[in-house]
């Protein structure tokens, strides 16, 4: 039973999710106490290939109120604890045009350690936008249809 910090409700919406993986952080002890006090955003983050590493990008963690001067900076680069496996598989991902590393959700595993859920997403263009929310209506539609025959 994981507790969820931030989830980017924009990623399927923008993006296909071709693949998801979980991934660590590592974070500083202020940024896991904001994190306790559900003080996170990643709606604007993504995932990029550094010195060998992934490194996680424009994740909003705000600074914890009892701080004083050893506090975080709010959107530093935070590196992804992932197998090497896994950093070669998504940084060929990224080699491939069009596609990007999104993280999905920003939650406490079972074991209370910070877990980030990353996509291997492809962006979507507005018709594919449109078809997907067409679809979505069309099956709520129908459920509703159903209901009220039975």
């Amino acid at each position: 039973m994981s507790r969820s910090i931030a989830e980017n409700r924009k990623a399927r919406h923008n993006y296909f999710i071709d693949d998801t993986l979980e991934a660590g952080l590592i974070l500083t002890g202020t940024e896991v106490k904001s994190l306790r006090a559900g003080q996170a955003s990643i709606g604007e983050a993504y995932a990029v290939e550094r010195d060998g590493d992934l490194v996680l990008i424009n994740a909003h963690i705000s600074e914890y109120k009892g701080g004083n001067r050893f506090n975080h900076d709010p959107l530093r680069p935070r590196q992804l604890l992932l197998h090497k496996r896994e950093i070669t598989k998504l940084t060929n991902s990224i080699a491939r045009a069009g596609v990007t590393v999104v993280p999905l959700k920003l939650y406490f595993n079972d074991r209370g350690i910070a877990k980030i859920l990353l996509g291997i997403a492809k962006g979507k263009k507005q018709h594919d936008k449109r078809a997907t929310s067409k679809d979505r209506d069309w099956k709520r539609d129908q459920g509703r249809l159903m209901r009220d025959r039975s």
